[in-house]
C-alpha cells in the first residue's frame, strides 16, 4: 500500500490518500478541508477513489467529506456513531472557526472496533479508540505495520480532550489497550505533525510515562 499525506487548512491537518498499487483503487481519509487540493492530487496519483473514511468527526478532519463524496460518487465509512454529533454540527464548528462552510455528514457506514474497511485488495483493521472524542477510531494496516492514528496520539504529545464529550483518563486506556498492543515496530501515522512508531512514543512520550507508558 502507497500513502500520500496531504497537509490541509491552516490547521496542517494529514489527510491520506490510501493507493492499492495493484488496483490504482484508493480511499481518502480524513477530508478536512481544501477539496479542490485533495482532488488534484488524486488526480495527480492516477488513481480511482472507492471511499472516504473519517476517524473522527472534528471538522478539520471531516470538513470537506461531505462535499467530496458527492463530487466523486463515493461512500463515507467512519467515525464510531457516537461521533455523530459532530458530525451533524459541522457547519457549526466550520462557522465558528472561521472555515469555509462544511456540509452535515451521515456515513453510510458507522465502523466498530473490530470492523475491517477494505479498498482494491487492500484491507484495514478497525479499532475503536475514544477519548479525543468519543467516537474516534484507527485504522491498522496489518502487512505494512502502519496505523492512521487521526488525532490520539502524536509525535511526543496526545490529542486534547477539551472539546465536548472529551475524556483524558478514556484516552489515556485506549493509547494503551489499541495502540500499544499493535506492536513497537508500527508505524503511526498521526492527523498533525510528523510521523512515528509506537515503541517510540511508549518509550519517550511525556504525557504516556508512569502507570500508563
Amino acid at each position: 500500500m502507497q500513502i500520500r499525506i496531504i497537509p490541509v487548512t491552516a490547521f496542517e491537518q494529514n489527510s491520506s490518500l490510501l493507493i492499492c498499487e495493484e488496483t490504482r483503487r484508493a480511499a481518502l481519509v480524513d477530508p478536512g478541508g481544501e477539496p479542490d487540493r485533495l482532488r488534484a492530487a488524486v488526480a495527480d496519483a492516477d488513481v480511482v477513489v472507492e471511499k472516504i473514511l473519517l476517524t473522527h468527526g472534528h471538522f478539520d478532519h471531516a470538513g470537506a467529506a461531505g462535499r467530496l463524496a458527492r463530487e466523486l460518487g463515493v461512500p463515507i465509512e467512519g467515525p464510531q456513531q457516537d461521533d455523530r454529533f459532530l458530525l451533524d454540527t459541522l457547519p457549526q464548528w466550520c462557522a465558528q472557526f472561521g472555515f469555509p462552510a462544511g456540509e452535515r455528514v451521515e456515513p453510510t457506514r458507522w465502523l466498530e472496533d473490530g470492523d475491517e474497511v477494505r479498498f482494491g485488495d487492500q484491507v484495514l483493521e478497525v479499532r475503536h479508540c475514544p477519548g479525543h472524542t468519543p467516537g474516534h477510531v484507527i485504522l491498522f494496516h496489518r502487512g505494512d505495520r502502519v496505523a492512521i492514528v487521526g488525532d490520539v496520539i502524536f509525535k511526543g504529545s496526545i490529542g486534547r480532550t477539551d472539546f465536548p464529550r472529551g475524556d483524558h483518563p478514556t484516552l489515556l486506556a485506549s493509547i494503551r489497550s489499541r495502540i500499544w498492543t499493535l506492536g513497537d515496530d508500527v508505524l503511526l501515522l498521526p492527523g498533525h505533525g510528523p510521523r512515528t512508531t509506537v515503541g517510540e512514543e511508549r518509550r519517550h512520550n511525556p504525557f504516556l510515562q508512569g502507570a500508563y507508558g
